[in-house]
């Protein structure tokens, strides 16, 4: 534990112990993150907020802010590690700047399904990647699912050489340039909250995201065509500050750990749910044009961007590239 904080420890039992009369305050949690409250995550945010008030009311207080009402992705992690909140859930894209295993998750065309993303995330190989950043200020509580990427775009997209000159808003992360770079698109980095303008003042040409995102942020009224590539996964880790997570009371903090693991669990099946129940929406709605790949169409892109991995494989490491590919059935 940090000085600070066993001051600021200290400083609580002092005041509580002071009288009987003193009140003293409930811990407060403020949990941000940057997208709608009727995604998985927003959902799973609630619900976190919901059991954790009930289980230790009075003791613990949890603020949800959603729609980067507080943060935008570009400086959550930041603001977390500086105390001014206490958790995020970014995409395992925004964690390049702390640890490069979280790569592996960027790499195209590695995961088959979400299934095989489950598989990897809780296996052994999976869960250490939780702790890889503990020495840098961030401890990892778990994976939440958002789904599949698909990509949308003014024009159609089926070949490799349909996005050649095009520009996709892609999130802050390097596999990701890698990814465009190679079938010869322009990747430009930029916040979450800025792809919907992004978008409408045609300064992109596309974006990759998923199903849920796509529907809950109305990409698909902007964007004529919408390509169902499955070429990458869009998970979340939910991350706290080291200081925070070793500074609560011991008898608090299995509880809420408990809590969020149910939170989590509960994201996932609405994540399962929201997926398809947003595709078909999209599709309903008649603005958006959903195009499949055939299997010839897939394996060409396939071969385009294979090359990423062995471009990365130094940094993120070929044993975990190894054991990510073997969650696939």
């Amino acid at each position: 534990m940090s000085i600070r904080s066993l001051i600021k420890a200290g400083a609580a039992t002092v005041l509580c112990a002071f009288s009987l009369t003193v009140f003293c305050a409930p811990i407060e949690i403020k949990f941000s993150h940057v997208v709608a409250e009727n995604t998985p995550k927003g959902q799973m945010a609630i619900r976190f907020k919901e059991l954790v008030e009930k289980r230790f009311p009075g003791r613990v207080s949890v603020q949800v802010f959603p729609n980067a009402q507080l943060f935008g992705d570009n400086k959550e992690l930041e603001a977390l590690i500086l105390g001014d909140i206490q958790l995020v859930a970014p995409s395992l894209s925004k964690f390049q700047k702390y640890t490069d295993k979280l790569q592996v998750f960027d790499l195209p065309f590695l995961f088959q399904d979400m299934e095989a993303v489950d598989r990897f995330q809780q296996s052994p190989a999976g869960q250490e990647l939780l702790n890889s950043m503990e020495k840098k200020g961030l401890v990892g509580l778990g994976y939440l699912h958002n789904g599949m990427k698909q990509l949308s775009a003014n024009s159609p997209i089926r070949l490799p050489e349909d996005a050649e000159g095009k520009k996709f808003r892609i999130m802050s992360s390097d596999v990701l340039a890698a990814q465009f770079d190679a079938v010869d698109a322009i990747p430009v980095k930029k916040p979450f909250s800025e792809v919907f303008t992004l978008l409408q003042t045609k300064a992109i040409d596309g974006q990759e995201n998923t199903w849920s995102n796509i529907y809950s942020k109305k990409f698909f009224e902007i964007q004529p065509y919408i390509t169902e590539s499955n070429h990458g996964v869009l998970d979340y880790l939910v991350v706290t500050s080291a200081e925070f997570w070793h500074g609560l009371p011991d008898d608090l903090r299995p509880g809420i750990k408990k809590a969020l693991n149910e939170s989590i669990a509960y994201g996932n099946e609405i994540a399962a749910l929201k997926g398809e129940e947003d595709k078909k929406a999209i599709i309903a709605s008649g603005q958006s044009q959903v195009l499949s790949m055939t299997a010839e169409q897939r394996q060409q892109w396939v071969e385009k961007m294979r090359p990423v991995w062995k471009k990365f494989d130094g940094e993120i490491g070929r044993d975990l590239i190894s054991a990510a590919k073997a969650a696939n059935r």
